[in-house]
């Protein structure tokens, strides 16, 4: 979920000082449930920013942020996602969303689902977010110019992992007045996973799972919170990945780990869920002609199948719908 643009940066950033980027560590995750709250104030309540853009006088309320207490519309109408990761949450609510980064709009699963968001581009401006009037913006704790576009609309910034993703989905729903739904959501997703579970478990037995990404410099071993299904594979399923794997990007709390080719036989499992990295130009070729890869138990009996790079690195609703759908027609077909 590593991107090139501004808004990214303090993804990569963190991932490469404190080797946790998402945070997507679980040991927050694993909340009790969403810590943000919104109450409710007076529409004559002074507004925390210059502009409440399309919702104008109405109701407002104060909301828990990554960026303190701020001051946003109580139903917001016209809402900016800067994040791209959380663009599927607005989306799976049917909160009005305007505007959002063009990686997110092109995410394969949410085709069709953001006809009229405006794109803004890999590096959006403040300029293009002034365009949109705007009563919303969403942004990551950390952004650089917070304070430029907290002079448009009310921002709320959001640390990204550090909610459980049925807990952000709440608080999410607080956010946009959209609570029903989004408890709707979560209980809809839980029985669908109580339905499939059972399954899988039985069909996936004692074999151990990895999620694995070639990159420039070898593999990374991605865990329980950073998308590519190891919310589902490992949270959900509850299925187990190698020792080595475990204790690395599971244990860590961290969600992945850097290792070279040579460490692979170690953390590659029974079951292998794979696809290139997208935050460099580098060959995947190398690690998957290289005799390491090919002479892999995984390799060897089938059980290797591919993710979608443009897709699978997120992992809001909208996405893990879709993900929860491939992996268990995967995990059921294993040999």
């Amino acid at each position: 979920m590593f991107k090139s643009s501004k808004f990214y940066a303090l993804l990569v950033f963190t991932l490469a000082v404190t080797l946790v980027l998402g945070a997507c560590g679980q040991t927050a995750n694993n909340s009790g449930g969403a810590e943000n709250t919104a109450t409710t104030v007076p529409a004559s309540a002074p507004a925390a920013t210059g502009n409440q853009g399309a919702s104008g006088e109405g109701e407002t309320v104060t909301f828990k942020a990554g960026n303190g207490d701020i001051q946003v519309p109580k139903n917001p109408q016209r809402i900016v996602d800067t994040t791209a990761f959380y663009t599927g949450y607005f989306v799976a609510l049917g909160a009005p969303l305007v505007g959002a980064p063009e990686r997110a709009l092109t995410n394969p699963y949410l085709e069709g689902k953001v006809d009229g968001v405006e794109s803004l581009g890999d590096e959006p401006s403040p300029e293009q977010i002034l365009a949109l009037n705007p009563d919303l913006i969403i942004a990551y704790t950390g952004t650089e110019g917070l304070d430029k576009l907290a002079e448009i609309a009310p921002v709320v910034a959001v640390e990204y992992g550090k909610l459980h993703y049925k807990d952000q989905m709440l608080d999410f729903g607080k956010l946009t007045g959209k609570e029903a739904k989004a408890k709707a959501w979560v209980e809809e997703w839980e029985k669908k996973i109580n339905e499939l579970k059972p399954q899988v478990q039985a069909a996936v037995g004692d074999k151990t799972v990895s999620i694995l990404n070639p990159y420039s410099k070898g593999l990374y071993v991605f865990g329980h919170n950073f998308g590519r299904g190891g919310e589902i594979i490992y949270g959900e399923f509850g299925l187990k990945a190698p020792p080595e794997a475990q204790k690395e990007s599971i244990d860590s709390g961290t969600g992945w780990a850097s290792i070279s080719l040579e460490k692979l036989p170690d953390f590659a499992g029974d079951i292998v869920f794979t696809c290139p990295w997208s935050g460099d130009t580098s060959d995947p070729k190398i690690v998957y002609d290289n005799a390491i890869w090919t002479s892999l138990p995984a390799v060897k009996a089938g059980n290797v199948f591919q993710l979608n790079p443009a897709a699978d690195t997120y992992n809001d609703p909208v996405s893990l719908e879709a993900q929860l759908e491939f992996i268990t027609t995967s995990l059921l077909s294993a040999k």
